[in-house]
């Protein structure tokens, strides 16, 4: 019994959800438009950025790596977690596991730089508008762009590596619906205080960097409204700023929920089907349906497709 317990795991379950056929037909038509509305949204904002001139200043820049962005955590998430649900094995292999967790990783950290960002052109645009085109230029937004990109790459590959090096033989099943870090943590035979201790090394200063940017930003935001005198120009700055931060608490608060002692693992699947389900569905439509400038340029688009048919 000890050979085989200690045997290692090269392939995992994932547990998901519910094993009840009735819950699971339901979970999957739920989940299943959820995922069709969250790649229609994100991509088709995307498109329309891309495709329209007006929209390539620094905010709609990084609103379109946004939406990739939470495309890419949909499309490493849904798609199994989807087949998983009629799958009679739910099983998973080792690398497909690490596949998944980089893309994941990749897509929320590179998440938070760019929420960061969108708050400190939000903060230049209202806080200092005649010195926007200096203080936020198109190649500082493209420098940031990347940085965003280069950051989360190497945090995504510090992590992947740090967990090729546990040995697996606990047991193979994963209580989750996809391969997240902390599970992995709870079935790893080797010590896995190395890789908890880099989490505290890199992931919580991005976080903590990163919040403490968005929260001076909209503090000097709120400020600069409430000074201003014209009711007109408040509301609609407030409008703007108001669905902007609620998108960025519940992106955040999700992600520090999850930061918590590694041992306990009730609030694992709920907590983690807000930030890589939810958040992505929601992010299209919060930053859009309020500005007029995209919904303008979706109804340019549509009156054209309809002349051309």
């Amino acid at each position: 019994m000890d050979k085989e317990n200690q045997s290692l795991a090269t392939e995992f379950i994932l547990i998901g959800f519910t094993d009840r056929p009735v819950l699971k037909s339901l979970l999957f038509s739920v989940f299943f438009a959820i995922y069709l509305v969250t790649m229609v949204g994100n991509l088709g904002l995307l498109a329309l950025i891309l495709m329209e001139r007006r929209l390539h200043t620094p905010m709609y820049i990084f609103l379109g790596n946004l939406a990739l962005m939470d495309s890419c955590c949909a499309c490493a998430i849904t798609p199994k977690m989807l087949e998983n649900f009629f799958s009679k094995d739910r099983m998973i292999s080792l690398y497909e596991c690490m596949a998944q967790f980089y893309f994941l990783c990749l897509a929320e950290t590179a998440d938070c730089f760019l929420l960061a960002a969108m708050a400190y052109d939000r903060y230049v645009a209202i806080c200092s508008p005649l010195q926007y085109h200096t203080l936020m230029s198109k190649k500082l937004c493209l420098q940031m762009t990347a940085g965003a990109y280069i950051a989360s790459n190497l945090h995504s590959m510090i992590h992947v590596g740090l967990l090729l090096r546990l040995t697996f033989c606990r047991s193979n099943q994963i209580d989750h619906f996809f391969c997240d870090i902390l599970p992995l943590y709870r079935l790893s035979c080797t010590d896995p205080s190395i890789n908890e201790l880099m989490i505290y090394i890199f992931s919580m200063p991005i976080q903590i960097f990163t919040i403490a940017i968005v929260l001076f930003s909209y503090l000097c935001i709120l400020f600069t409204i409430f000074k201003m005198k014209s009711k007109e120009g408040r509301g609609k700055a407030f409008s703007t700023c108001a669905s902007h931060f609620l998108s960025v608490s519940i992106f955040y608060i999700c992600l520090l929920m999850y930061i918590r002692p590694f041992e306990e693992g009730d609030k694992d699947i709920p907590v983690a089907v807000f930030y890589t389900i939810v958040v992505p569905l929601l992010n299209p439509f919060i930053y859009s349906l309020r500005n007029k400038e995209v919904i303008n340029v979706l109804k340019r688009c549509l009156k054209n497709y309809n002349i051309f048919k």
